[in-house]
């Protein structure tokens, strides 16, 4: 099959941030297919450009047999008008792009969210090459934009809410990494159209290793530093256990939140956490691997309600290494590999306790309980079974398509 994915803000490892297309596209490209991804290459977390253009308005590159075509798009910072501009410039640049350079026609075409006018860049350049149209729904706008406390009567989410509906009925086929999407999108299309492929992890790219003992005991966040994210909540742990000499705190990340976390840290004083720039996805695994426990935490929102499917989460799993989740969102992957940790969030004391009580484990039974989170990673996330639900999709439709 010819696949073209329509992704704005697909990434490659040597930048910071989720690969899920480039991971499916590699896996499927092993497979005999080819995979066209159209990006925007100017980074959503970090705001700046990560490729240079001169004069052009795009960028063709092959990475690992994947064909990236780079759209170059207006800079933005932050969620005002400029991102919406950022937003249309891609679909504005894509629509009149992509048919100018004379590529084999796709033999189906997904269109993934975050934001609608990407899906919808896919879906009108499906009618025009006559393929199967995918909706990949990533999040869920406008509601997410609502739940985050936009109006529903804001201009701006009234035509979103227009066009997600339009895109649900146009869609041959519906996924979603978010195990719950369902019960929003049955309420424009039937069920039958919807189909679950979470994030994954490419256990390639992190091996286990087991954990040795060694002088500091480190608790780590790799990631986007943002509000969702609640990383005060490991400042202020971090200082109640400031008097551990052996303990130790990372974040690693970039985020609208990184200044004032690295402001609080100056103001506790505090000598026991760093506050650390991001690193490329495949450096990743070296700080996983050098840590003890894997913090991850999310404010208690009604983001979650449709359940979650955190690229680092992933990661962290297939480290082996012990995880501390603070949250409650619908799913739980750390709950269903029954190991690891789970706490409610904002709760300090409890997280505080159970730092302290996997600190009082002997070393084998910290990798004990690594070793069987890697182990339901392997056998439930792991990017070769994930594309093997996606490539039988993708066959499916296209078969019933030219049928």
């Amino acid at each position: 099959m010819n696949i073209w994915i329509f992704n704005h803000h697909a990434l490659t490892p040597n930048m910071s941030g989720g690969t899920r297309h480039y991971d499916f596209a590699k896996e499927l490209v092993k497979r005999g297919h080819k995979v066209t991804i159209v990006a925007s290459s100017f980074h959503y977390s970090k705001y700046k450009e990560m490729k240079e253009y001169n004069d052009k308005e795009y960028l063709q590159e092959n990475i690992d047999g994947v064909n990236f075509i780079w759209i170059k798009t207006s800079p933005y910072f932050g969620n005002g008008l400029s991102r919406v501009k950022n937003m249309l410039s891609y679909t504005y640049k894509v629509l009149n792009i992509i048919p100018r350079l004379n590529l084999k026609n796709p033999d189906i075409i997904i269109g993934s969210s975050v934001h609608l006018f990407a899906v919808y860049t896919a879906y009108k350049l499906s009618k025009k090459y006559n393929t199967p149209f995918i909706m990949e729904v990533r999040d869920i706008w406008p509601q997410t934009l609502i739940d985050m406390g936009i109006s529903k009567w804001h201009p701006f989410i009234i035509l979103l809410a227009w066009l997600e509906k339009h895109l649900y009925k146009k869609a041959d086929k519906i996924i979603s990494n978010l195990p719950y999407a369902y019960e929003h999108i049955q309420k424009f299309v039937s069920k039958d159209k919807f189909i679950w492929i979470s994030n994954g992890v490419d256990l390639d790219n992190i091996k286990y290793i087991k954990k040795q003992k060694t002088d500091k005991f480190t608790i780590s966040y790799t990631g986007a530093i943002g509000v969702a994210n609640n990383l005060a909540l490991l400042v202020d742990v971090a200082e109640k256990l400031k008097d551990k000499k052996d303990v130790y705190f990372r974040i690693v990340g970039d985020g609208a939140e990184k200044e004032k976390l690295q402001n609080l840290v100056k103001l506790k004083k505090l000598k026991n956490i760093s506050i650390e720039d991001p690193v490329a996805k495949n450096e990743v695994s070296k700080i996983l691997q050098s840590s003890d426990v894997l913090f991850l935490s999310l404010k208690d929102s009604p983001l979650y309600k449709y359940g979650i499917s955190l690229n680092k989460l992933f990661d962290y799993m297939a480290s082996g290494r012990v995880i501390i989740f603070s949250g409650n969102s619908k799913n739980n992957p750390i709950k269903d590999a029954d190991a690891g940790y789970t706490i409610e969030p904002d709760d300090l004391k409890q997280l505080e306790q159970t730092i302290l009580a996997i600190y009082d484990l002997q070393q084998d039974e910290r990798n004990d309980i690594g070793e069987k989170i890697r182990k339901y990673a392997e056998n439930n996330y792991s990017i070769s079974i994930l594309t093997d639900k996606l490539e039988k999709l993708l066959r499916d439709e296209v078969k019933k398509y030219n049928a």
